[in-house]
């Protein structure tokens, strides 16, 4: 079987199965993790209710039968904001799309992230999508069916052992940047030292005012992201194409495995991978399957090692993001990882796509190697 036909089945699971109730167990770093499974299984009825079981102090498997909309729970806020000049600027394009404003950070515009140009203007967002659910160690988070939906309110991950799995995380101010992060980790002790055995599997994540997944600090030594949907489809972007810019970060001292995900209608940062002074990122990026992506999907920074094997590219303008920082393998027709890994490395494949190839190729594989 041809690479493109194998990458298809995998689309096809992820379209088609990511809403069933899905159990199995994780491939990649997160082997082993077992979530709430040693302790009873509950069924939140309320959004007090469900963000009090993912705060307990004992192991749970908390399932989600229905749809738990956070949205007004917490009020809302109107404020002075930013309009970026790329806002400004999609204003005057007149070309049917719309981009964001910005929450300013920390009561200064001049050094608010996205915040470029900025000049004043009021904005009113929801409170409850940056205030995120803490979920501390031992859970499993299950949706039933296509029932399995938060609405304006992400996850803060705070433990060893979680599970996240059929959930779909939508509606956090998405035309606002700064209007939330759907998944957030720092680590344990507050972000002093890393989690372990965290698996984000057959979630879906849209409609996001910042990232779908954001890693920072002592985050995760060992994560697994698989056989997820991530739509960056929006009514407001920062690309002023429909395509949500703001996708993932993954800062910290984390070390994860992508397999087997969606990643489409996004137009940057899908993902973003080191870049910070303090980061040591690893990753192992494999099978998956970027679709629609108007701008960069990969954007390598220092202290970034990273395997790209296997992934399937269609439509996506720049693969990988111009610089010369981090070290990334993307495995071609040459096959470097038999000298290092004592296996072959599948290659990646690219349909109307820009070029994708390796920055420091042997330094990644020699890390990855470990």
């Amino acid at each position: 079987m041809r690479l493109q036909f194998a990458i298809a089945a995998v689309l096809a699971l992820v379209v088609k199965n990511a809403s069933a109730f899905t159990v199995g167990s994780p491939e990649g770093l997160a082997a082993g993790a077992t979530g709430g499974a040693s302790g009873k299984t509950v069924y939140p009825t309320s959004t007090s209710e469900l963000v009090s079981y993912l705060a307990s102090s004992e192991p749970l498997v908390v399932v989600l039968n229905k749809t738990f909309d956070f949205r007004g729970t917490e009020g809302t806020t109107t404020e002075t904001g930013c309009r970026p000049d790329y806002t400004r600027e999609c204003m005057a394009k007149k070309n049917g799309f719309k981009s964001q404003d910005v929450i300013i950070q920390g009561g200064n515009m001049e050094t608010t992230g996205g915040c470029t140009g900025g000049t004043s203007v009021k904005v009113t967002y929801d409170n409850a999508a940056l205030k995120r659910m803490t979920v501390t160690g031992n859970k499993t988070i299950r949706g039933i069916g296509k029932s399995g939906v938060i609405k304006g309110k992400g996850l803060t991950l705070a433990g060893d052992n979680i599970i996240v799995q059929n959930v779909h995380i939508t509606e956090l101010n998405h035309h606002l940047v700064w209007g939330g992060d759907a998944i957030y980790m720092q680590g344990n002790n507050g972000g002093s030292t890393a989690m372990k055995k965290i698996w984000l599997d057959h979630i879906k994540i849209s409609r996001v005012g910042r990232q779908f997944i954001t890693t920072n600090k002592a985050s995760t030594d060992s994560m697994t992201i698989s056989n997820s949907d991530f739509d960056g489809n929006t009514d407001y972007s920062a690309s002023c194409d429909g395509h949500h810019y703001w996708s993932f970060i993954f800062y910290g001292k984390t070390k994860f495995s992508m397999l087997n995900n969606y990643i489409h209608g996004t137009s940057g940062r899908s993902p973003k991978i080191g870049g910070d002074s303090a980061a040591t990122v690893v990753a192992h990026v494999a099978n998956n399957f970027w679709g629609n992506n108007s701008g960069h999907s990969f954007e390598i920074g220092a202290n970034a090692w990273v395997l790209a094997e296997g992934n399937y590219f269609s439509n996506t303008r720049m693969p990988l993001y111009t610089g010369k920082d981090g070290a990334l393998y993307a495995a071609g027709s040459g096959d470097e990882c038999k000298n290092y890994l004592g296996r072959s490395c599948a290659a990646n494949e690219l349909v109307d796509s820009g070029a994708f190839t390796s920055r420091n190729g042997g330094t990644a594989l020699k890390t990855i190697k470990g």
